[in-house]
């Protein structure tokens, strides 16, 4: 069993993978306080119970495969790696680590490890040219050549950060849940922020992909030849309302590092 360990800045995300299927998956809060001891503890309490896996913390896990965007989170990772999981390999994603994807921006090292890894599952499940639309604490487009090659993006703030910068400076309003209103004009305060958030980020999303997708193909080129593919906890947020979005792969970055780990741990 191969064990991903998706760290964003709000949550992270774990899968377990039996060959190229992955066969569980847990959601908790990213705390960068969190000690390498005490992620031992929380990753037995998960998977101790399972029933592919056995009664020690590394019983059935042949592999891991991590990629983290907190720089804390990942030092502890990996004392969690060298101490829990000794003579298991072990792939945190980073400069160095293969992936099969050229990366084409000014300074490759400055690309967060789970936009890379996006492009990687992108390619891999759909080709190019592509464009990953992760909708998390930020929300970030990876655009993929047709060539398969990482050619940049753009980043967004997230929805939530939106919500909570509504609810936090605007006098009269507050927190709100997000789910669609049932229709663009809002016949109360709560239905109104819904409407700007979900809608507006729905539209959002369409425009910076139409102009995306122009710039990867080129003059001349068909732009409705690129894929869309939409991920990241926020992603059923939009889905409904997106014109341009033409996939939903929630686990796109869980497939990613398991790719990642493939193309760097021999099988021999």
């Amino acid at each position: 069993m191969l064990l991903t360990i998706n760290v964003g800045n709000t949550h992270t995300v774990l899968g377990l993978f039996d060959g190229e299927e992955i066969v569980e998956h847990w959601r908790i809060s990213t705390d960068p306080g969190r000690t390498a001891d005490e992620m031992a503890v929380l990753l037995q309490g998960l998977m101790g119970m399972h029933p592919l896996l056995g009664a020690e913390l590394s019983d059935g896990i042949e592999g891991i495969s991590i990629c983290a965007t907190v720089p804390s989170v990942l030092h502890e990772l990996r004392e969690v790696t060298r101490r829990y999981y000794g003579d298991v390999p072990a792939v945190l994603v980073g400069p160095g680590v293969k992936t099969g994807v050229p990366i084409l921006t000014d300074n490759p090292k400055e690309v967060g490890a789970d936009r890379v890894v996006n492009a990687v599952a992108a390619v891999e499940l759909y080709g190019g040219p592509a464009i990953v639309v992760d909708l998390g604490t930020a929300t970030t487009y990876e655009a993929v050549t047709a060539r398969g090659e990482y050619a940049g993006g753009a980043i967004a703030p997230g929805i939530e950060i939106s919500v909570e910068a509504l609810g936090a400076k605007g006098a009269m309003l507050r927190k709100i849940e997000l789910v669609r209103p049932r229709g663009v004009i809002g016949k109360n305060t709560v239905e109104a922020m819904q409407s700007g958030i979900v809608f507006g980020y729905a539209g959002q999303v369409d425009g910076v992909v139409s102009r995306m997708k122009r710039e990867l193909v080129g003059p001349g080129g068909d732009p409705s030849e690129v894929t869309v593919i939409a991920t990241g906890a926020l992603a059923p947020v939009v889905l409904a309302d997106s014109k341009e979005i033409d996939e939903h792969e929630p686990w796109l970055t869980l497939i990613g590092l398991r790719l990642v780990y493939e193309r760097n741990v021999s099988r021999g």
